[in-house]
């Protein structure tokens, strides 16, 4: 607990990742109370952990970065906040998001910037940004965060960390409002190697007896032994249908070819499955789930003045919708799955970059063009990601190294719904090869 105040009060300063911070002299003393305890302990026992600002975490704020909620004290924890404090953590504080999660660039009225733990005029990718960015920094050692649209894997990807967005249903939701319909977000663990990945999905995962769609996942024992030869399908540019800033996908292709040095057979493929069709069933889904969390904020005046642009236009999107839309855009996300499926047949994992774009200016509210290629919605320019999040795969980033402008870029591998464990085991894997949060770590000297 010591260490961990310590570097947070020399770096989080500027770096801006860890929010609603806790009082020291508290939290010390409840560390001396974790080492005077008798007995067994929980795996997490006296670790310090902060929240992802869109979970609650009792007597902790939950702005979810909305001045609309700001300073709203949670009474109880969340699902999976309530697990890892039963696992023994000490939860200090809070991680910066974006407004309500929406965009992937973490900044908000409430507390501000996140920046990039590698250059502190970037961004750090969101919505999990502040959670990332404490691990890269040495603030914290594990975190959780949430993947709708890429929240656990562009982050992690643009601060050289790993992460995992779990099969869906394997660490549940809160059991409130609608528990059938809107299966596209799910919390999921943040850490810098991929054993602290497996020992905090352990601990968040497992079934609910409340939810009526839960999955029944054991816990991933141990990390397995990987065949000789395995096959990699690289989905790349998706037959130059997704744009990409020069040299990230050639860096991709090179943090690929350690896979290959294992004996790994890595193909260049392109699904036979339209990429337009899973964004226009995502953009309809996606709309649709933000409308009935939010839409209420539309009829209430002073509210809605307060949220920013993009989070108006997703409810505004999905007010619009009628019944018919949405099956049937759910009936191309069903399509999509079988799809998927036939091409694990074929092959053990796909892959993709983690983010067509390099972390862009922190000024900006979102890129509006890649390679010179508009982009006609906020979020259009994480096209990459959607293959996974419209279909609920298991997908788990790893670091693919840093590209000739010093930025570190990653990789997400995406395999069958419950093969969570062999994602976690090929990243660990290529983690014993290739060690990118060790071998380059950021210069946080630039925030002392």
């Amino acid at each position: 607990m010591q260490a961990t105040l310590r570097r947070i009060d020399q770096v989080n300063g500027p770096l801006n990742a860890i929010v609603s911070l806790r009082d020291g002299d508290i939290l010390l003393s409840e560390a001396r109370d974790v080492d005077r305890q008798v007995g067994p302990k929980g795996p997490l026992s006296g670790i310090p952990i902060a929240i992802k600002d869109l979970a609650n975490a009792a007597g902790l704020p939950t702005s979810q970065g909305s001045m609309i909620f700001a300073g709203q004290i949670a009474t109880q924890d969340s699902l999976h906040v309530a697990r890892l404090r039963k696992a023994g953590a000490i939860i200090i504080g809070k991680t910066n998001t974006p407004e309500f999660g929406l965009g992937s660039h973490t900044y908000n009225p409430v507390f501000g910037p996140t920046c990039n733990a590698y250059a502190s005029h970037l961004s750090s990718g969101g919505s999990s940004g502040g959670a990332a960015v404490a691990l890269a920094s040495g603030m914290l050692g594990v975190a959780d965060g949430s993947d709708m649209m890429g929240s656990l894997r562009n982050p992690a990807g643009w601060n050289n960390i790993y992460s995992l967005r779990p099969s869906w249903g394997r660490v549940p939701g809160e059991p409130s409002d609608d528990m059938f319909l809107h299966q596209l977000s799910t919390n999921g663990p943040m850490a810098r190697c991929p054993r602290d990945l497996t020992l905090m999905l352990n601990i968040m995962s497992g079934p609910d007896s409340r939810q009526p769609l839960r999955a029944e996942y054991g816990p991933v024992e141990q990390l397995q032994e990987l065949p000789q030869i395995g096959r990699i399908g690289w989905l790349s540019d998706w037959g130059g249908q997704l744009p990409f800033e020069e040299g990230i996908l050639d860096l991709c292709q090179t943090a690929l070819g350690v896979f290959e040095s294992l004996g790994w057979d890595v193909q260049s493929i392109v699904p036979s499955y339209s990429l337009s069709a899973i964004w226009d069933s995502w953009v309809v889904l996606r709309s649709w789930a933000i409308a009935c969390g939010l839409g209420k904020l539309a009829s209430a005046p002073d509210m809605w003045s307060q949220l920013k642009p993009e989070a108006q236009w997703e409810i505004t999107q999905g007010l619009a919708l009628n019944a018919m839309q949405v099956h049937q855009a759910s009936v191309l996300r069903s399509k999509w799955f079988t799809s998927v499926s036939h091409l694990f047949d074929d092959y053990d994992v796909l892959a993709l970059p983690t983010a067509q774009i390099w972390p862009f200016d922190i000024n900006m509210a979102w890129p509006t063009e890649i390679s010179g290629q508009e982009m006609d919605t906020y979020h259009r320019w994480m096209q990459v990601v959607t293959p996974v999040s419209l279909i609920g795969l298991p997908a788990v980033t790893i670091p693919a190294g840093f590209g000739e402008n010093g930025l570190p870029m990653g990789i997400q591998f995406f395999a069958r719904q419950g093969e969570d464990a062999k994602l976690l085991s090929i990243a660990e894997h290529y983690h014993q090869t290739v060690n990118w949060p060790k071998l380059r770590p950021p210069d946080l000297t630039q925030y002392v």
